[in-house]
């Protein structure tokens, strides 16, 4: 092992409570800083350097990232409350560091010598990521050459190395199946093409392949993360890793949803209680309907917070039983999919009584509004494929999808 690796104390000297709210505490602290750094990283189309610093000096990187490399191998709980809290600052910030995140985590399932490959050296090193599987993969020695160019790598100006999709024949007389291929910074480039309406801050431009050699540790079936059989599982025992991919990264690209609508909601409050009718002087704090929209947002923001920490608290569990039964892995996979569509309706409802205010660059609320709609558009936040599936799992059909 290299002698770069950091052990953490042994089990039971440690308080993982206590350093999961300190984490949380530091997250809170910083949503000031990111609401004044949130023009700045709108305009850039990325988080600013520093605040990527920010977060690594605050150890969020380390929350998923296992022991053996400094990390602290803690609850998904505790990831998705910072991430959820930032998004309270900067949903685009919150966003980048959740996605950047969750790789710590996935890279303890390769095979251990693709995280000597990318941690031996510098264990604060980073990752990015675009699992659409548009990539070219040829079979060589000792691996595979890969081609292509791929959309979405949120923060991948901050980051050392990518994990890319592609589909290939795992087995002969087998149909393509997607795969994860991990490359370093010299091996592809990217293209700046991120100007979008949301989320401008993530960066997510495009990444170019040309003709890069992988080697064959470098590569991870995503059926084995589904049946929770990967090559990482004999070094990495944490319960941690035991978690279907899915039900980690989908809940890594709608959790920040729930924090920038809890922003919106107190910043829509904040504006209208005094405010009155530009015609007839009333105060809009006293008109009844929006005085319902406001209970319906707060009631949907409860009911989705509730669930999200009662579903996390679910992964805790079966990751120690391994009791993973497909029905209810389907139903926990809908569960977190179609909470950015709940997000979606509720900040709706508070741009429909914001006002001609609202249309005007930089208004928080429609900052909400802009980034929450876009968050919707990512494929792992479209419901209706996960609710069929819920659905037919319960009249005896077979499951449809590895995505759960």
């Amino acid at each position: 092992m290299s002698r770069n690796v950091v052990q953490l104390p042994e089990a039971g000297a440690r308080d993982d409570a206590a350093l999961g709210a300190s984490l949380i505490a530091a997250a809170r602290e910083m949503v000031p800083l990111l609401r004044d750094r949130e023009a700045q990283a709108i305009a850039a189309r990325e988080v600013p350097d520093e605040t990527i610093r920010a977060f690594q000096d605050a150890g969020f990187f380390k929350v998923l990232q296992p022991a053996r490399y400094g990390g602290y191998e803690l609850s998904p709980s505790v990831y998705c409350e910072i991430a959820k809290t930032l998004a309270e600052g900067c949903m685009g910030s919150a966003w980048v560091y959740g996605v950047i995140a969750v790789h710590n985590w996935q890279l303890a399932l390769f095979d251990p010598q693709a995280a000597e490959d990318v941690w031996s050296r510098d264990p604060s090193v980073l990752i990015s990521s675009s699992y659409m599987p548009t990539g070219k993969p040829t079979k060589v020695e000792g691996g595979y050459r890969l081609s292509g160019r791929w959309a979405f790598s949120s923060g991948s100006k901050h980051c050392d190395w990518v994990v890319l999709g592609a589909n290939m024949v795992a087995e002969e007389g087998g149909a393509p199946e997607p795969f994860n291929f991990l490359l370093p910074r010299e091996d592809y480039e990217i293209i700046d093409t991120w100007r979008v309406m949301g989320l401008c801050p993530t960066g997510s431009n495009d990444i170019v392949v040309e003709d890069a050699f992988v080697p064959a540790h470098r590569v991870l079936r995503e059926k084995d993360m589904f049946d929770l059989a990967c090559p990482g599982h004999a070094t990495n025992a944490s319960a941690l890793y035991r978690i279907p991919f899915a039900q980690i990264f989908n809940r890594t690209v709608s959790t920040t949803s729930l924090g920038s609508l809890r922003r919106a909601i107190e910043v829509f409050i904040a504006a209208t209680r005094e405010k009155r009718a530009t015609y007839t002087g009333q105060r809009l704090a006293s008109d009844t309907t929006i005085q319902e929209a406001i209970a319906d947002v707060k009631l949907t923001l409860h009911d989705l917070e509730l669930r999200l920490a009662s579903d996390l608290a679910e992964l805790d569990r079966r990751a120690a039983s391994g009791d993973w039964p497909i029905e209810r892995r389907a139903e926990l996979g809908h569960h977190t999919t179609a909470m950015v569509s709940k997000c979606v309706e509720a900040v709706d409802k508070l741009m429909l009584f914001s006002g001609g205010k609202a249309i005007y660059l930089g208004n928080a609320i429609q900052r909400a509004f802009l980034d929450i709609h876009c968050a919707r558009a990512h494929v792992a936040n479209n419901p209706y494929p996960y609710a069929r599936n819920v659905g037919a799992l319960a009249f005896g059909f077979e499951n449809s999808t590895m995505d759960l």
